[in-house]
């Protein structure tokens, strides 16, 4: 069942039947008002945003508006594709373009070409260090005379 209620011209509250007074302003202009206390502040033309207890006071300091007012919504960055310091952007684009199988051959391609070049190197045997070498080994416990080993004291 639906109640028919009038708003205080004043407070903005909800006015149910038999409650409030209905005021005719000189003007003809018929306003409701709910409580004693509202029907004399409207007689003293006071200002209902001056007024803290009433919604227009409420809506002016902006007040109770936080449950009903959405989630600001946060711009998403969006992802750009750069070109990386070994490949341009198209290169990275081609790749990225192929398919894994045309890929995978590639890579087969590429260890048969290392293992042929193994077996080739095995086969002409291992290069010599020339024999005169320019520095001679010092054995680690012959080092400079000055410092002793360990931790100094």
């Amino acid at each position: 069942m639906v109640i028919a209620t009038e708003i205080c011209a004043l407070s903005e509250y909800r006015i149910y039947p038999g409650n409030g007074k209905l005021m005719i302003r000189r003007d003809g202009k018929p306003i409701w008002l709910g409580t004693a206390k509202a029907h004399s502040l409207t007689l003293q033309r006071k200002k209902a945003a001056k007024l803290v207890w009433t919604q227009a006071w409420r809506r002016l300091h902006k007040k109770g508006i936080t449950e009903t007012t959405a989630k600001k919504r946060t711009r998403r960055a969006n992802k750009v594709q750069r070109a990386v310091v070994g490949a341009s952007l198209d290169d990275i684009k081609k790749k990225a373009a192929e398919k894994s199988g045309f890929r995978s051959q590639q890579r087969d391609a590429a260890l048969k070409e290392v293992k042929s070049r193994k077996a080739a190197k095995a086969k002409g045997g291992k290069t010599q260090m020339p024999k005169g070498n320019t520095f001679q080994k010092v054995p680690k416990h012959m080092g400079s005379k000055g410092r002793r080993g360990g931790t100094q004291r």
